[in-house]
């Protein structure tokens, strides 16, 4: 499916071959070049409301502060108004999902994963909280766009463990942020500029889990569909063993044949960066 003239989308979201529920939901709102994926935790029910919560509160607050001025929030001065509504819906799905929490009785074992972008022209606001990751291909080279905010990637960070000791340690699961875990939330926000050709994927950590950067970047370069993108991208998740809920949101700028953003995103293509 097409936002506009210039993105195409395609998303798929599969429980996987070993989990009893789908704990994650993405949501999408073309309209406003919005698009959301969230991981619930909690188990059960609990993950499965989480994740849901964060994706509809965040449509509907985006929507809704569509007609308002830009919120200031705790955002930085220099994010565009964009950014600034898009952190101001991450808020309140904080604030619901804690909420939610203190009224059901689940002891702060409910929370959820957030990954958001929204398009402005050739602007891309993007934000996260947890582990869920957005990637860009861009000729050929694929780049994670977010820190995952969990303890072995830390460790990481910080030199005390190695890639291949995350990969392998039992603290995996272990966020150092989430949505809904404490009454306010710190999220990560940036602001990318999207050339001809560029490709962004949303996902949950299901996917990285099972595949390697390599096998991404090969997916989303030999697919020209988003949709079929998304749909490679999960079966081969599944086929490498699909150990949890799996989600892939796959994000196609479509080629202009002129302008300055298209010469630069050929001059970029052909130099290899």
């Amino acid at each position: 499916m097409k936002v506009n003239s210039e993105i195409e989308y395609g998303a798929r979201s599969d429980i996987g071959c070993i989990r009893e529920s789908n704990e994650d939901s993405f949501g999408t709102a073309p309209e406003l070049g919005l698009f959301v994926l969230s991981d619930g935790m909690g188990g059960l029910e609990c993950g499965e409301v989480a994740s849901r919560l964060a994706v509809e509160t965040i449509l509907r607050e985006c929507r809704r502060a569509e007609s308002a001025p830009p919120p200031n929030g705790n955002a930085a001065s220099d994010v565009s108004a964009e950014s600034k509504r898009l952190l101001a819906a991450i808020r309140a799905a904080n604030e619901a999902i804690h909420g939610a929490t203190q009224k059901n009785g689940t002891n702060g074992q409910m929370g959820a994963t957030i990954v958001a972008v929204r398009f402005a022209g050739e602007r891309m606001s993007l934000a996260h909280v947890g582990d869920s990751r957005a990637y860009r291909l861009r000729g050929g080279h694929l780049e994670q766009l977010t820190r995952d905010h969990s303890f072995v990637a830390e460790q990481v960070r910080e030199g005390r463990m190695t890639e291949q000791e995350a990969g392998q340690s039992g603290l995996q699961n272990v966020l150092m942020r989430a949505l809904g875990v404490a009454p306010e939330v710190e999220a990560d926000v940036t602001e990318e500029l999207m050339l001809d050709e560029d490709v962004v994927l949303l996902c949950s950590d299901g996917l990285t889990r099972e595949l390697t950067d390599a096998q991404i970047a090969a997916v989303l370069g030999e697919c020209h569909d988003a949709q079929e993108a998304a749909d490679q991208l999960v079966d081969a998740a599944k086929q490498a063993g699909g150990g949890d809920n799996i989600t892939a949101l796959v994000l196609r700028r479509s080629r202009r044949s002129s302008g300055a953003f298209g010469r630069i995103g050929k001059w970029l293509k052909h130099s290899g960066n």
